[in-house]
């Protein structure tokens, strides 16, 4: 994958975040595709798929997961350990997203093997800011391995 052509999949349940950060990573990112999630069950089912459908062929042109911490049906942190415990997505960059500032939950987001944790900026021009360097960082900065390549185990 090119440096800059990879989705984003954004994992939030909140409906003004959603708008929010859609916004600040189409300005960010025009190129990248961003696939919505809006709960943990919906982003496991995207992920790898179910026992009736496939996971979505949209999983190998990832190039970062923006997945909030406190999700419903799934939380953000039982997200995180099923993209780990996966050789098909073990590898992808996930972000942690929160509003909250527990130290507690900081630790365990890496412990599970998230890349990042960001405390989501109240201000929206802060906060858009935020999701750019994101965006930035991660789809232009980054590498990914490509599909083919060292993902097939």
């Amino acid at each position: 994958m090119a440096k800059g052509d990879g989705s984003i999949l954004v994992v939030e349940d909140n409906p003004d975040d959603q708008i929010l950060t859609m916004r600040a990573l189409r300005k960010a990112s025009s190129h990248s595709p961003i696939i919505l999630q809006e709960d943990g069950q919906a982003a496991l089912e995207f992920l790898f798929g179910t026992e009736s459908s496939k996971r979505s062929p949209q999983v190998d042109t990832l190039g970062v997961i923006l997945l909030d911490l406190k999700l419903p049906k799934v939380s953000g942190l039982e997200v995180l350990r099923r993209i780990r415990s996966s050789p098909q997505t073990d590898w992808l960059p996930v972000v942690m997203m929160t509003s909250s500032d527990e130290p507690h939950e900081l630790r365990e987001a890496y412990r599970l093997g998230a890349n990042s944790f960001v405390t989501k900026q109240i201000d929206y021009s802060k906060f858009s800011e935020q999701m750019c360097l994101l965006a930035r960082y991660w789809l232009t900065v980054n590498q990914v391995p490509m599909v083919g390549s060292s993902r097939s185990f």
